[in-house]
């Protein structure tokens, strides 16, 4: 079983909502459509879908894949820039929590000391 990291940064969770969302480099989208785009990717698919989706587009289309996240991260940089400033494991950055879930019970196997977590994907998602 491969153990799976209970923590991500808010700032990849970001990157990879607008790697996975809609939006386009050419479109020059304002802060306003960075921060929808990433909150409806987030909605649609949650924070592993995107990381899911990053990884497939990542091992299909590796020379893309490259260019379209250092857009992400350079928008995500720059938009949510004022969410660095909040802290603390509840702080909310325009509407996107920057804790991640916890993880449910069926996820979590092991003692407290050697707890391990278990990746649960929702059954039948279509990733395109």
């Amino acid at each position: 079983m491969w153990r799976v990291m209970p923590y991500l940064s808010i700032g990849a969770c970001q990157a990879d909502a607008i790697f996975a969302s809609e939006l386009q480099r050419c479109d020059e989208p304002s802060a306003g459509q960075v921060r929808q785009a990433a909150a409806a990717a987030i909605r649609a698919i949650g924070y592993s879908g995107c990381a899911e989706l990053v990884a497939q587009e990542f091992g299909d289309h590796p020379e893309t894949a490259v260019i379209r996240m250092r857009w992400a991260r350079a928008v995500a940089g720059a938009v949510f820039a004022d969410s660095a400033l909040k802290s603390g494991p509840c702080a909310i950055a325009d509407g996107l929590h920057a804790a991640p879930p916890r993880p449910s019970a069926d996820q979590v196997t092991g003692s407290p000391g050697t707890r391990r977590y278990r990746a649960v994907f929702p059954a039948g998602r279509a990733v395109a």
